[in-house]
C-alpha cells in the first residue's frame, strides 16, 4: 500500500511524523513540489537567499531519499495526479501555517478525500499547534511573556527516530534538482556560501551539537554580542525543517539536567525557540500580520518615501558603522546577528522613517532564514505596530549600540574594513573623529566612507513627532 509523502518545510528524515507514519504502512513515495507564488497563492514569495538554501537542503534530502521526486507546478494539480499515477492509497504531509498554505492544503485534502484517497497531516514544524495555547478567556495570546509561561506547562513530545527499513517506491518522471533553477546565476552572488553554511539534516545536527558544546555557556548575556559566537545559527535549519524544534528542545533540556532556573543560559535559549512559536501563533490568528499594521492606529504614521535612502540602507552605506556592518554581513552571508537586526530595523523605521514593509521585503529576499512568521512579527515588534511591541519611543542609538555590544570593534572592523584603522573610540561615529585621527586611519569621509545619511538627534525628534499622529489615531478610535 503506497503512501505519498509530500515534503515542504520538513526536509529531514528523523522526527518527521508524516514520513514515520507512512513508512509503518508500506512503500513510500517522497515528493517535493516547487510552486510559483501564483500557483501556491503566496503573497510573500521565497527570496533569492532562501532559494539557495532550499536547493542545498533538497540536495541533502535526495542523498537520504534517492527516490525523492521533484516536481514544478501547482501542488493542487500535481499531488492528486501523482497519487493516481502511482496507485497510492494515501497522501501524508506535515502542516504549514502560512495563510496561503492553510488554504491550499485544505483544498488539496478535500480533493483527495473526494477522490477516495486517505489524506492526513501532522504536526512537525512547531512545538505547539497555534490553537493549543489560549488565554484564560479562550483567546489567542497577544503578549509574549504569558505565552511563554503557559508554554512551559505543556509537554513537548519526544522526537521520532528515522524510519528503519523503509521501502521507497520509484517514479521515472520528475525534474532534476538543477531543473528547478533555485541557484543564482550571472552573477553567482552566493559563490562563497557553501564555506559558511551546511544546509541539510546532517549540517543542522552538527550545528546544534556545536552550539550546545561551545556557544550555550554564557548565552543569556553574550547572545547580544555580534563579535562573539554565542548564537545558535539554527534559524535557517529550522525554517526549512532540516531539524525540528522538538529535537532542539530535548537536546537542550538534556544540557539543563534539571536546572530550570529562568536565568540559566539553556532556559533563555529555549525561550528564544518559543519566540518563534509565538510568531506562528500570531500569524495563524492574525493572518494579515505580514502585510498590515497589527495595530491599526499605525496607519496614521507619516512615513517617508525615499528610494535613495532605502538603497543606501540596503547596501550598508548609511554612515553609521554598526548599521552598515549588519547590512553588509547580510548581503555577504545571508545572515545577520539578532541584536544587529534590531538596530538596523530601528534605523530604517525610526531614523529614516521608511515603512517596515520595505525592511521585511529586503530581509525576506536576502536572509537564508526568512521565515514569514518571525520576519513579520519581528519587524512589527521593532516598529511598535505589532503585538507585544517595543514602545515606539524606544529608538536605538546606533552609536551607543555599537559601543555597548561591539566594545572592541571586532564586528565593525570585519564588515566595514575601510574603518579598521580607526581608534575604537572613534569607530562607531567616525564623523565625530578629528581630522588628524581620520587621516591617520586613511579615512576620507564622503569618499572612502560616507557621511551620515541622517543626524541621530534630528531623526529621533522627527520620529517622535510622527508618533503623535499614531497616538491621536489611537485616542480617536478608543
Amino acid at each position: 500500500m503506497t503512501t505519498l509523502v509530500w515534503f515542504r518545510q520538513d526536509l529531514r528524515i528523523a522526527d518527521n511524523p508524516a514520513l514515520y507514519e507512512a513508512a509503518k504502512r508500506g512503500p513510500v513515495l517522497p515528493v517535493y513540489v516547487l510552486e510559483t507564488a501564483e500557483q501556491s497563492g503566496e503573497t510573500h514569495p521565497l527570496g533569492g537567499a532562501s532559494r539557495w538554501w532550499l536547493h542545498h537542503s533538497l540536495e541533502e534530502l535526495k542523498r537520504s531519499l534517492p527516490g525523492l521526486v521533484l516536481l514544478r507546478g501547482s501542488a493542487r494539480h500535481l499531488i492528486p495526479r501523482l497519487a493516481r499515477d502511482v496507485g497510492a492509497q494515501a497522501v501524508f504531509w506535515n502542516r504549514c501555517y502560512e495563510p496561503h498554505a492553510i488554504d491550499r492544503d485544505s483544498e488539496i485534502k478535500n480533493a483527495l478525500k473526494q477522490d477516495g484517497f486517505e489524506a492526513r497531516s501532522f504536526k512537525a514544524g512547531l512545538l505547539f499547534e497555534p490553537w493549543e495555547l489560549k488565554t484564560g478567556a479562550g483567546r489567542p495570546y497577544k503578549v509574549y511573556s504569558p505565552f511563554w509561561k503557559a508554554a512551559q506547562h505543556l509537554e513537548v513530545g519526544l522526537p521520532l527516530a528515522a524510519p528503519v527499513g523503509m521501502v521507497a517506491e520509484t517514479y521515472k518522471y520528475g525534474e532534476s534538482l538543477q531543473g528547478l533553477k533555485l541557484l543564482p546565476e550571472n552573477p553567482d552572488w552566493a559563490a562563497g556560501w557553501k564555506h559558511l553554511w551546511q544546509p541539510g539534516e546532517a549540517g543542522a545536527l552538527s550545528q546544534l551539537r556545536s552550539f550546545l558544546e561551545n556557544g550555550l555557556q554564557g548565552y543569556r548575556e553574550l547572545r547580544d554580542r555580534p563579535d562573539l559566537p554565542n548564537v545558535s545559527r539554527l534559524s535557517p535549519h529550522l525554517h526549512f525543517g532540516d531539524i525540528s524544534p522538538r529535537q532542539i528542545w530535548h537536546e537542550t533540556r538534556k544540557r539543563l539536567a534539571g536546572n530550570d532556573d529562568p536565568k540559566s543560559d539553556g532556559t533563555k535559549f529555549l525561550s528564544e525557540i518559543a519566540w518563534r512559536e509565538f510568531s506562528y501563533h500570531l500569524l495563524y490568528h492574525f493572518p494579515h500580520l505580514p502585510s498590515r499594521n497589527w495595530r491599526p492606529s499605525f496607519d496614521a504614521y507619516p512615513w517617508r518615501e525615499s528610494p535613495e535612502d532605502l538603497r543606501r540602507w540596503q547596501r550598508g552605506r548609511t554612515g553609521y558603522p554598526i548599521v552598515d556592518a549588519g547590512m553588509r554581513e547580510l548581503w555577504q552571508t545571508g545572515y545577520m546577528h539578532n541584536r544587529v537586526r534590531m538596530v538596523v530595523a530601528s534605523f530604517l523605521i525610526k531614523h529614516l522613517r521608511l515603512h517596515w514593509r520595505h525592511g521585511e521585503a529586503w530581509f525576506r529576499n536576502t536572509l537564508v532564514d526568512a521565515d514569514l512568521a518571525s520576519n513579520s512579527a519581528s519587524w512589527q515588534w521593532v516598529a511598535g505596530s505589532g503585538a507585544d511591541a517595543a514602545p515606539y519611543f524606544r529608538i536605538f542609538n546606533p552609536i551607543s549600540q555599537g559601543q555597548k555590544f561591539d566594545p572592541e570593534g571586532v564586528y565593525v572592523r570585519k564588515w566595514v574594513p575601510e574603518l579598521k584603522n580607526l581608534k575604537t573610540a572613534d569607530l562607531f561615529a567616525p564623523f565625530e573623529a578629528s581630522k588628524e585621527d581620520l587621516d591617520r586611519a586613511g579615512v576620507v569621509l564622503g569618499k572612502t566612507y560616507p557621511h551620515p545619511i541622517v543626524d541621530h538627534a534630528s531623526a529621533r525628534r522627527a520620529a517622535l513627532k510622527g508618533y503623535e499622529a499614531v497616538k491621536q489615531a489611537g485616542q480617536n478610535a478608543a
